[in-house]
């Protein structure tokens, strides 16, 4: 049997993997404050308890890209799957902070793969003008993920299991609404295995794949990417790490990724202790995430169509970048606004011009990096992504906590040995302070890889 459009397909089941990542991934957040509460752990203990998440995020993606380019697409995002759905469901055991962390992290070591897996997918099976629009709409995934995270494990939080399943109650003990949510979801995960198995080839090797669509995808390769058919040697890790791409790419994501860390682990703490709202009122952070989601789909729409106008790649995807960069001073005003509904407005421009960010800068690491090293390149630039985000933890838990009269922890010991200046600096300023910072991060990147060569760099990149 032959599949029209096969390549879509790969998409659909990318974004379904990307939903369960992302739901996975916050429901620990979603849930932070009834944890918190059950496990008797202030915000700085949340804050290490993400750090320790993103640490093993970072482990994970110096080392998954460099799998996926060993073991392939397939194998590789079937393991990554199966092991943080694994680690889900474990932290289900939870009896404190030091148990929290440790799945938590064995979750950080399989999430990050899928990222690495998806991009060398969709270097695969896409041309150029259409590969934008692909990691979108994967990335979109991701963002419902977030969106629907809070109306799936909050209502499996609060529901009266006591009265309702009192086995499942008594088997769980304390805190079983949450304990359900973690686990029922990475059963979730453990399911998707099935069709990805089934159905996940590459085009040479799929039976699924029409003709015409092969013959297209052929064509693309060797006249948008100048590859030949011969197997190619993978680059060195010397290669690698000597290649200007690499460098730019990685410091652009650790400037900019933060903002999207703080908007999934810090906003709904934001909307709960500096706008009042409940646990339950926590739902409106689907509008946050919503708009991420659209944010994703337009970033890839709008630079395919600047592509297929005739525009090179790299160039189509700084100018779509520009725009966004020029969006982010909005920040500022999100903590200022008197009213709810303003300050959510002011954010959902913010979240659409960063995830439109974020999808055009991955699609910059597609169009430079060939396929042969490609998980490998997008690993070494993800793991900037997440050390900014391990900074932005710090930072924003020194805004939020002030002093803390607990005694440190290996993890505050070793970031203040490092951050402990620009920490004592910002300490007790409250979230309107990181708020008037990400007002700058997207405009100094963008000027790092224009004035970094960006352009240059991808008329060089076999």
């Amino acid at each position: 049997m032959k599949i029209k459009g096969m390549r879509w397909w790969i998409i659909v089941l990318l974004f379904l993997a990307a939903v369960l990542n992302y739901i996975d991934r916050q429901t620990l957040s979603a849930l932070a404050p009834t944890i918190q509460h059950d496990l008797n752990m202030d915000d700085q203990a949340y804050a290490n308890v993400i750090n320790i998440f993103l640490i093993a995020y970072t482990i994970a993606y110096l080392i998954s890209g460099r799998i996926a380019d060993k073991i392939g697409t397939r194998a590789s995002l079937f393991f990554f799957v199966a092991w943080w759905s694994f680690f889900n469901m474990l932290t289900a055991a939870s009896r404190g902070v030091t148990s929290l962390s440790f799945y938590r992290f064995g979750l950080g070591l399989g999430e990050a793969g899928i990222w690495p897996a998806a991009s060398k997918a969709v270097s695969e099976w896409f041309p150029s003008k259409e590969r934008a629009l692909a990691i979108g709409l994967y990335t979109m995934g991701a963002t419902i993920g977030a969106t629907i995270a809070p109306y799936i494990v909050i209502p499996l939080a609060t529901y009266n299991y006591t009265e309702a399943v009192p086995g499942i109650a008594n088997w769980l003990g304390d805190g079983t609404g949450w304990r359900v949510a973690f686990i029922l979801t990475g059963l979730v995960g453990l399911a998707w295995l099935i069709p990805w198995l089934m159905i996940y080839r590459s085009p040479e090797k799929s039976k699924l794949i029409t003709a015409d669509e092969l013959t297209m995808l052929q064509t693309a390769s060797t006249t948008e990417e100048g590859e030949s058919s011969e197997i190619v040697n993978p680059w060195s890790w010397k290669e690698v790490l000597s290649f200007r791409g690499t460098w730019l790419l990685l410091l652009a994501r650790l400037i900019t990724d933060p903002v999207w860390y703080f908007y999934q682990f810090w906003f709904p703490k934001y909307l709960s202790s500096d706008r009042d709202l409940s646990q339950e009122q926590l739902k409106i952070t689907w509008v946050i995430y919503a708009a991420a989601g659209i944010g994703s789909l337009l970033g890839g729409l709008i630079s395919g169509k600047i592509v297929k106008k005739g525009v090179q790649p790299v160039a189509s995807r700084m100018w779509v970048m520009l725009f966004c960069a020029l969006l982010m001073p909005l920040s500022p005003f999100i903590a200022t606004a008197t009213g709810l509904n303003t300050s959510l407005t002011l954010t959902v421009f913010t979240v659409i011009a960063a995830l439109a960010w974020l999808i055009n800068i991955s699609s910059l690491v597609v169009d430079i990096v060939p396929k042969h090293s490609l998980g490998t390149v997008f690993s070494v630039v993800a793991a900037g992504s997440t050390l900014g985000g391990i900074v932005m933890n710090m930072i924003v838990a020194s805004m939020v906590t002030g002093p803390s009269n607990k005694p440190a922890g290996f993890l505050d010991t070793a970031f203040y040995a490092v951050l402990n200046p620009v920490l004592n600096a910002v300490q007790g300023q409250g979230y309107a302070m990181w708020f008037l910072i990400m007002a700058f991060l997207h405009p100094i990147a963008w000027l790092l890889l224009k004035f970094g060569g960006i352009n240059r760099v991808s008329t060089n990149r076999k």
